[in-house]
């Protein structure tokens, strides 16, 4: 491993081995560094700064800081600001309904989805459905191009092709990275192309000189964790152009009538940012990326991939007495994940479409298996890891598709379960016939070390190593 993050990890976040915290939730939040913090703090409390919608010298002072922040995402991302530019919101999930709620969407057009996205994407589908668009999801933990290529060439409704193509860089279910040379494809076929780069950008480089998205989702706490409550979207000024908002603001209008009821949007990205942006904290999305770039994306992208082949290397290794597994992986081939043969529920050969661990990020997706074969209720693992000091997360994390595929739910049961009425989350899960509400998600980031692996990997083998753990006594779901 590389000693200078053995370094940074005691400089910027010495606050985990002081505290006794092991953190594997980075997909969930990036860690904010010391010096970030801090310096976030001098300049506030040593400066003017005011609404940066006006002339005064503490608007301008905003106004300039905000610029400098356009300019900075533009420079990480290698983005010529002829071609795109820079709409700031409050985190991904704003960006994406940004898009959502201004594509021209039509009876004649398609909205083409993997069906590993985020809900924040699979909501896009409500702004498409009421403007009479078809709503098409491509299947596949790992996506198989040939349905992908198939559905982005089929006709529309009415005869068209064309129309919006929506999926993330990399899954944050499994940490799957999908094809980034799937934007030209599907912009060859016609379509606009919004690409979810919420959990890819922590730990990897987007260069949009090399690939061109029409629209770019980030959340920047999930980079450098902090600040929050700041994202972007970052999207080409032609595919900007072709957007039609359903409604105007402050800050979005260059003239507007009352009486009269007119008036004139912004240009550019102006239109797109409601009220007053977050000018205290757009600053330090400059010095955050002046941080990580100081480090080098593509150091913290080796680091991590080193860290995550020892991680699913400890995790496959892990046997119960007998021989039998003690997790189940998901996002490769199960006989890899598991040790047993696995066909998908559709009996296609998903070993021979999902590929191997060498185009997957940091984010791994697991289930716990008891003695018994069984996996242990996600509910259980929670409780046990917290009471550990570790920090993961469990559920479908937003992304129930990928949670569906992962547990093979036929779509007759899902459609089915539709139109039933349950009083609980719980007698959900029983109608599916769900073994659990989710599974388990380890993520490493910048600050990880090998230490946290091995504080995980013991963890597992000491709490569940032939037993067969229960719910007992747990409290109901509320939630997936």
């Amino acid at each position: 491993m590389d000693d200078d993050f053995a370094e940074l990890r005691t400089r910027e976040f010495g606050y985990l081995d002081e505290g006794g915290h092991t953190y594997l939730d980075h997909t969930g939040a990036g860690l904010p560094p010391r010096s970030l913090v801090m310096g976030s703090a001098r300049r506030i409390t040593g400066g003017l700064f005011g609404n940066p919608h006006s002339e005064s010298p503490a608007s301008r002072a905003s106004g300039l800081l905000l610029a400098e922040a356009r300019q900075a995402v533009l420079r990480h991302f290698n983005a010529d600001p002829d071609e795109y530019t820079v709409i700031f919101t409050s985190n991904a999930t704003g960006a994406l309904r940004l898009v959502g709620e201004a594509y021209p969407f039509s009876r004649g057009s398609r909205l083409v989805m993997s069906l590993d996205n985020h809900n924040s994407v699979n909501g896009l589908r409500e702004y498409a459905r009421a403007r009479g668009a078809a709503t098409v999801y491509v299947p596949g933990l790992r996506i198989d191009e040939r349905r992908l290529f198939a559905a982005l060439s089929a006709a529309g409704p009415r005869g068209g092709t064309g129309g919006l193509f929506a999926y993330p860089a990399q899954s944050n279910f499994t940490g799957v990275r999908h094809s980034l040379d799937w934007i030209a494809a599907a912009q060859a076929h016609g379509y606009d192309v919004l690409l979810d780069a919420a959990a890819f950008a922590p730990t990897n480089v987007l260069d949009l000189s090399r690939h061109h998205p029409d629209f770019t989702a980030v959340s920047w706490y999930k980079v450098f964790g902090h600040p929050t409550g700041v994202g972007s979207l970052i999207a080409r000024r032609p595919a900007l152009a072709r957007l039609r908002r359903p409604w105007f603001s402050g800050g979005t209008v260059h003239a507007v009538s009352a009486q009269a009821e007119w008036h004139v949007l912004a240009a550019d990205e102006a239109a797109f940012e409601d009220g007053t942006v977050n000018f205290l904290s757009l600053p330090d999305v400059t010095a955050g990326l002046a941080w990580i770039d100081g480090i080098g994306m593509d150091r913290v992208h080796a680091h991590v991939t080193a860290l995550t082949a020892r991680l699913l290397t400890g995790l496959r290794a892990l046997r119960h007495s007998d021989g039998s597994p003690l997790v189940r992986v998901y996002g490769t081939d199960r006989a890899a994940a598991d040790g047993t043969d696995y066909a998908a529920a559709d009996g296609t050969d998903r070993a021979a479409v999902e590929g191997t661990d060498a185009d997957r990020g940091g984010t791994v997706a697991l289930n716990v298996l008891g003695a018994d074969g069984r996996i242990v209720d996600e509910r259980v693992v929670t409780r046990d890891s917290a009471a550990h000091g570790i920090s993961l997360r469990t559920g479908c994390f937003c992304n129930p598709g990928a949670g569906e595929e992962a547990f093979d739910l036929p779509l007759t049961r899902l459609r089915s379960a539709a139109g039933t009425q349950v009083a609980s989350l719980e007698e959900y899960l029983e109608l599916l016939e769900l073994p659990s509400a989710g599974a388990v998600r380890v993520s490493l980031g910048v600050a990880s070390q090998p230490r946290d692996i091995e504080t995980f990997l013991a963890f597992l083998t000491e709490t569940y190593r032939d037993r067969v753990p229960t719910a007992a006594g747990l409290a109901a779901r509320e939630s997936c």
